[in-house]
């Protein structure tokens, strides 16, 4: 029963992000890009806050064992994402314009510096004014190598959830999905400006969101053989979300806006935590 628990919420968080992600970068919702940071935001910190730390600190592990590792799991996402190895792509989506193929451009700009570490060779990416087809497919598999190693690690995130309580899975699950939505739109963008066509970069993203799977399967049988450890996993995957929605989607969001923007926002970060505790009530339910 857990690990099909465990599979059904990796392929949805990891393969559902990206067709969300789609929806938001080709469709109708475009426009809605930039709220996505903000829901994100405060999806993650409502898990890691409400839910995964409690559910740790409520077992016989000293309080000050359990800080010690939040502290120095901080600091080792920090260390991966100075490797590029975590921090990948997530404010991709913030330059998106209704108009998609302006977003297009804007975000594959945005987006050429960040990703562009992957691969030292930036001509792999488009450049304002250039058209797509100088675009070189090499950089287009750096985003997916970098892609695959950020979903797996998710996936490990969210087995170490299930392991504890099937209803905290479910919670990670959605608060993954939320933060990796605007993740997948930089991706889907890059390749398209690499003359991939809409239907292949949504394959390929799709390819490497399911790779949260494995990593699912990993975590479970981590936690299986470790089941001593199973607080310190929950507080290693409390740190990840902190440090993400902290480091990584909060910044993007601290800039001069109009009080009905700033408003927006505010309202935004809100559904984010309204929507674990819609979920975190629901599954209680059943």
């Amino acid at each position: 029963m857990i690990i099909f628990a465990i599979l059904v919420g990796t392929l949805c968080a990891g393969i559902g992000s990206v067709w969300v992600a789609a929806a938001l970068s080709f469709g109708v919702l475009a426009r809605y890009t930039q709220h996505m940071l903000s829901m994100a935001a405060g999806a993650l910190l409502a898990t890691a806050f409400m839910h995964l730390l409690p559910e740790a600190f409520e077992s016989q592990t000293g309080a000050h064992d359990l800080f010690m590792t939040l502290l120095i799991g901080l600091v080792f996402f920090f260390l991966l994402d100075k490797a590029e190895l975590w921090h990948h792509g997530h404010e991709h989506g913030v330059h998106a314009h209704s108009q998609k193929d302006h977003g297009a451009t804007q975000m594959a700009s945005a987006a050429h510096d960040h990703v562009g570490t992957h691969d030292h060779d930036h001509s792999h990416y488009q450049t304002p004014g250039e058209p797509a087809g100088h675009s070189h497919a090499g950089g287009s598999w750096a985003v997916l190598a970098g892609d695959s190693v950020h979903c797996f690690g998710d996936g490990v995130l969210i087995a170490s959830a299930f392991m504890a309580d099937i209803r905290l899975g479910m919670i990670a699950s959605v608060a993954v999905l939320a933060h990796e939505v605007p993740h997948h739109m930089g991706d889907l963008v890059i390749l398209r400006a690499g003359a991939t066509d809409r239907q292949a970069a949504l394959i390929k993203v799709s390819l490497a969101g399911s790779v949260t799977a494995l990593g699912g399967l990993l975590g479970y049988w981590l936690v299986e053989q470790m089941q001593g450890y199973l607080p310190f996993f929950l507080v290693i995957a409390s740190s990840s979300f902190i440090y993400v929605a902290l480091a990584d989607l909060i910044p993007q969001l601290q800039k001069r806006l109009g009080g009905w923007q700033t408003a927006a926002q505010i309202t935004w970060l809100l559904a984010g935590i309204g929507l674990v505790t819609a979920v975190s009530t629901l599954a209680h339910a059943h």
